[in-house]
């Protein structure tokens, strides 16, 4: 049975939907040497290409979902390769015999916290779609004065320059003056949303941190910059909630539980940061070097 070109690519792991449907849109994808048009549908037995180079391609029966529980630290990108440098989510994560990882939405810059990334990129795709209605859950520090009214405007729904947004659930998290904690639940991942849900009351958020989605929770034993991969069971938790059918396999170690395997994932994740750490040092090296032979721009006439 032919499927949607994008979907195929999806599941290969080379993407999101959306990601592939702009691929094919560039002119970046062939069939058969053909180049591919949005809308076209294909066989398993075609010859697709990416920029010439040939996709391994599965039956979705073949394929074995994978997802990763990731605790984003604060400064890292939501994005393979920062053309400035900077440390992304992709850096630190297990390499793959096939396919890639792909996240399930984004975080901000300056946002830490829960970030799943699966290996099937159908998954992502329905679980980043507000049809779905995935909640997310948020710890946020604030600073300024909160009432009981402006909470109400919050949950009733607010104006903001891409339409109305709002808070399902607010609820107290401890701290009192300027530092206060709460809790807020929404629907739908739009850019920099609780951001400036909070922004729109003249409160400052001064810390934010994805603790939850769906039910999956930021895991109190995973330190910043280490991952988590979710057993069978979680994973097709997460198939259920976006109408997928569930998995009967796993790359997860059924004694994943045991002493040995823990230690085995905490040397791989001090490993992946210090190799992190190693990058970043070099890196930030290259630059200073670089901006040490760049002429200067003083008294060049160009405006500030």
């Amino acid at each position: 049975m032919s499927e949607k070109l994008q979907k195929v690519l999806a599941r290969a792991g080379h993407g999101s939907r959306r990601e592939m449907e702009a691929l094919i849109t560039e002119g970046r994808v062939s069939v058969d040497g053909k180049v591919a048009v949005l809308g076209d549908r294909v066989e398993s037995n075609v010859v697709i290409r990416i920029d010439g180079h040939t996709v391994k391609t599965k039956p979705a029966d073949e394929l074995i979902c994978r997802v990763l529980a990731y605790h984003k630290p604060e400064g890292e990108m939501c994005t393979r390769h920062d053309p400035e440098g900077r440390p992304t989510v992709f850096d630190r994560l297990p390499p793959l015999s096939e396919g890639r990882w792909i996240a399930v939405g984004r975080l901000d810059v300056n946002t830490s916290g829960l970030l799943l990334f699966t290996t099937d990129g159908e998954l992502a795709n329905r679980l980043m779609h507000p049809s779905h209605e995935v909640e997310r859950e948020y710890a946020v520090r604030v600073f300024g004065e909160i009432n009981e009214a402006m909470l109400q405007r919050l949950r009733r729904g607010v104006q903001l320059e891409d339409g109305v947004a709002k808070f399902n659930k607010i609820k107290p998290a401890g701290g009192e003056g300027l530092n206060q904690w709460i809790h807020v639940t929404l629907t739908e991942g739009r850019n920099r949303e609780v951001r400036r849900l909070w922004e729109s009351q003249d409160v400052q958020v001064s810390r934010l941190m994805r603790i939850r989605y769906g039910d999956v929770k930021l895991d109190r034993s995973v330190p910043r910059g280490g991952w988590q991969e979710l057993k069978l069971a979680e994973v097709n938790y997460l198939r259920s909630l976006v109408g997928m059918q569930s998995e009967t396999e796993s790359k997860v170690d059924v004694h994943a539980d045991s002493k040995a395997n823990r230690h085995k994932q905490a040397a791989q994740i001090r490993r992946a940061v210090k190799r992190h750490k190693e990058q970043q040092s070099a890196g930030g090296r290259t630059r200073t070097t670089a901006s040490r032979r760049r002429p200067s721009t003083r008294n060049s006439g160009t405006g500030q």
